[in-house]
């Protein structure tokens, strides 16, 4: 994938102006290069994010003297009200050398056990890697239909890779698991209700005292 990419000079609050006429602030840093100030054409970008979102694998920025620079999309910011691209993040890779990076994972289909009355838990949403750029997916499918069952899971060790990219998290850790409903817990019962007591009148103890009332009554 390749997106076009101007140089900017115009920063803080003036890069309203950009988004106005239809570019996104960018910058650009990593392997070997001093950080640059670009700008990128919201139609070209809108373009590659709608396609593969924000994990697009290697991108290939084509400057003004069209020096072709691949990079790796490491952040988007964006306006939580209007969802605006606000600004975006490059990291210029080596090609030839190996990069750890997350992959995330989209789930397919159903898991039929969910229909059974069981509950579906999806343990990963995102698989560490390593591997050469230009070799990075896109993200891991993983297939839920094959759960049917209670406590059936899918591992990582079930993922299927290509070529050259080595995953890096635990083979036998668990991405997707079918568990059994919890029931809920029976609301406690209310305290049982009890006829008031009348109050028994004290029994006067021999050789005491009369008291205060009983002298009234005398």
């Amino acid at each position: 994938m390749e997106l076009p990419v101007k140089n900017r000079n115009i920063f803080g609050k003036k890069t309203k102006s950009l988004r106005k006429n239809g570019f996104i602030p960018a910058e650009l840093y990593g392997h070997k290069i001093s950080n640059r100030h670009l700008s990128v054409s919201l139609k070209e970008f809108a373009k590659i994010y709608k396609t593969s979102g924000e994990q697009a694998g290697l991108v290939n920025l084509i400057t003004e003297d069209n020096e072709k620079i691949p990079v790796l999309i490491t952040n988007i910011q964006t306006d939580p009200l209007s969802k605006e691209f606000l600004n975006i993040d490059f990291y210029r890779v080596k090609t030839g050398e190996a990069i750890k990076t997350k992959i995330p994972v989209h789930f397919l289909n159903e898991a039929p056990a969910v229909k059974e009355g069981f509950i579906l838990i999806k343990v990963l949403d995102e698989i560490e890697i390593e591997t050469l750029p230009q070799d990075i997916p896109q993200n891991f499918e993983v297939d839920l239909s094959p759960l049917r069952e209670l406590n059936q899971s899918i591992h990582v060790k079930d993922l299927k890779t290509k070529g050259g990219v080595k995953i890096l998290n635990d083979s036998e850790a668990v991405i997707a698991i079918i568990t059994e409903r919890k029931e809920e817990a029976a609301p406690p019962s209310p305290p049982a209700e009890t006829a008031p007591t009348t109050p028994t009148p004290a029994t006067p103890i021999a050789g005491a005292p009369p008291s205060a009332e009983s002298s009234k009554k005398s």
